[in-house]
């Protein structure tokens, strides 16, 4: 509870971020409510009902094929979370056993980070859809192809971060005590790690959502009949001028989830690295 209150108090003087903490609260009750909230299945097709404008029993209208937008949103919430925690994870994980073993094994680490370097060199939607390509459609290819994205950027940072707290004297203390590669890594590399990586989860979180959505968008994503706000918005162009709702509800779900984590984000990075307390202005 003393964590709980500790990580609130710091939204105390920054309002605009914690609107948009509240914002993603929201966001992850209705994804893991979305049965309760939904007034309506998402994939129940009604031809009667296409393209009704948002009204008081359609609240954010309906769809080409007669389903309800509303009840898609809050659905499309669940995948967005399920998603973001995948390309989280696969970006943690490899991206941090790239680092810390090419900063500590330097020899191994020269050619790790080429790699790194020649990956981070081709543009992220590319490789994106190269993975796809690859892999193939689905829930966990899209992740793996978005999380490879960032397990490059997650190696680099691990790598710097790493090849510091390497050079620290505590390190060269324990080491002369003959503790081994493995021990040091786990006890006393790693957890100096966490804080830096707690504030790059959030922005890997967030542009996670662009990133799935453009492949939803393309095609290359989560199968058509997935309410994913990325399939959402695909699924406007043949109607946008007729029906704008289509666009401006899903739309304005990736955009207001990424403006929120961002914001997020930016008050664990204050909190967690002193070197911004001072230099940015107080939201």
């Amino acid at each position: 509870m003393t964590a709980v209150l500790d990580f609130l108090s710091l939204f105390r003087q920054r309002w605009f971020a914690a609107i948009g903490l509240v914002v993603i609260i929201v966001i992850v009750i209705a994804a893991l409510l979305a049965p309760i909230i939904a007034p309506y299945d998402p994939l129940e097709i009604n031809a009667l009902n296409r393209l009704i404008p948002p009204n008081a029993e359609y609240w954010f209208g309906t769809d080409h094929a007669g389903r309800d937008l509303f009840s898609r949103v809050i659905y499309g919430a669940r995948m967005a979370l399920l998603t973001g925690i995948g390309v989280v994870v696969i970006a943690l994980v490899f991206g941090v056993i790239l680092g810390t073993l090419s900063a500590y094994y330097p020899t191994l680490g020269l050619i790790l980070m080429r790699v790194v370097d020649v990956l981070m060199g081709i543009p992220a939607l590319l490789l994106a859809l190269a993975f796809v390509v690859v892999l193939g459609k689905g829930l966990l290819n899209s992740m793996i192809a978005v999380g490879a994205i960032y397990v490059t950027t997650t190696a680099r940072i691990t790598y710097g971060l790493t090849r510091k707290i390497v050079a620290e004297t505590y390190i060269e203390a324990v080491t002369s005590l003959g503790a081994g590669d493995l021990r040091i890594l786990w006890r006393h590399v790693l957890p100096n790690l966490v804080s830096p990586l707690m504030v790059q989860a959030t922005f890997i979180f967030a542009f996670a959502q662009l990133s799935t959505a453009s492949l939803d968008f393309l095609g290359l994503g989560l199968p058509p009949d997935v309410p994913s706000w990325g399939n959402m918005v695909a699924e406007t162009r043949r109607y946008i001028t007729r029906a704008p709702w289509l666009l401006m509800f899903p739309g304005g779900a990736i955009i207001l989830t990424v403006f929120s984590l961002n914001l997020v984000g930016d008050v664990l990075r204050d909190r967690l690295d002193p070197r911004f307390k001072d230099d940015l202005a107080k939201w």
